[in-house]
């Protein structure tokens, strides 16, 4: 798959970021991860994206990377196109840009680099280099201290070829609509805000229809028809949704630092579908919050 072919598939449809199992001492569980790939695949997202956000790839060991990456691209061959996550220091960024090509990955998230701050022209230098490095496409993420201006995204877009995609997850509507309205159909464009559903209505407004969903790794049917919802416009199920289930999920996931991730592994626990423990720093759910949780779950029926 070219960097064109990828743009075409990332135009349209739901993304997604499966959750990375680990076992109960911690260590990445193979077996778990292939059995959760198998039972995503079916339903329908456009690509999966593997180790990225949700997929804990800032807690991942560089020598286990490519045993998850190589494990959700041989599950999925044939269903659906699988994107890696790759980030931290630029030549560490780059050595897992070309593992993830080297093991067959259609694409690239390039999430932000990480604690230190950077002048504009030093990030776009690092999108550059990890662009230039492999072949396939990349889709830069513009968060926390990865802020580039419509002006050097234009100018990187010129000199990467492959750099095809932007994710959003600043939320930040004026330079959001800045860099759709400069950079036009040169990108394919990913609302990227946790938790994306309740931004989804007014991104596609925007011209940004295509999102990620980190429900979908344990209400992937309730994950799909909010997006069929979203699609053709059906005010009423969208606002069902987020009133009966978003909203309340939200209060859930907002009461710890860091359970944008542990909310989503508790949901998939509770679907049966166990992916163990979050890795430190990040922290599981409380008692009280996981049963909250499960109760949100079991309203929305069997997926």
């Amino acid at each position: 798959m070219n960097p064109q072919e990828l743009k075409s598939v990332l135009s349209s449809g739901l993304l997604s970021f499966p959750i990375t199992d680990f076992d109960a001492q911690g260590d990445f569980n193979r077996a778990s991860y292939a059995k959760r790939l198998e039972w995503l695949a079916p339903y329908g997202a456009t690509a999966l994206f593997a180790a990225g956000g949700t997929g804990e790839f800032f807690s991942l060991a560089p020598s286990e990377y490519p045993d998850i990456i190589k494990t959700a691209v041989d599950t999925c061959a044939g269903q659906v196109p699988i994107l890696a996550g790759v980030g931290g220091p630029t030549r560490l960024a780059i050595e897992y840009a070309q593992e993830a090509e080297r093991l067959g990955a259609k694409g690239l998230l390039l999430l932000p680099h990480y604690l230190t701050e950077a002048s504009q022209e030093g990030v776009a230098a690092h999108v550059e280099q990890v662009c230039k490095a492999v072949k396939i496409g990349v889709v830069v993420y513009n968060r926390n201290v990865c802020r580039l201006t419509p002006e050097l995204l234009e100018q990187l877009a010129e000199r990467c070829p492959n750099l095809i995609g932007y994710k959003d997850g600043l939320g930040d509507i004026e330079l959001m609509v800045s860099i759709r309205r400069r950079l036009g159909d040169r990108f394919s464009y990913l609302g990227g805000l946790p938790t994306a559903e309740v931004y989804a209505a007014a991104y596609k407004a925007l011209g940004v229809p295509v999102y990620s969903s980190a429900v979908f790794n344990f209400i992937p049917k309730t994950a799909m028809d909010f997006y069929h919802a979203i699609a053709r416009d059906d005010h009423e199920t969208v606002g069902k949704l987020i009133d009966d289930f978003f909203l309340p999920y939200l209060d859930i996931r907002n009461q710890c630092k860091g359970y944008a991730v542990s909310i989503v592994k508790a949901g998939a626990k509770i679907a049966g579908y166990d992916a163990g423990p979050v890795r430190a720093p990040l922290t599981d759910l409380k008692p009280d919050e996981y049963e909250r949780l499960a109760a949100l779950v079991q309203k929305q029926g069997a997926q």
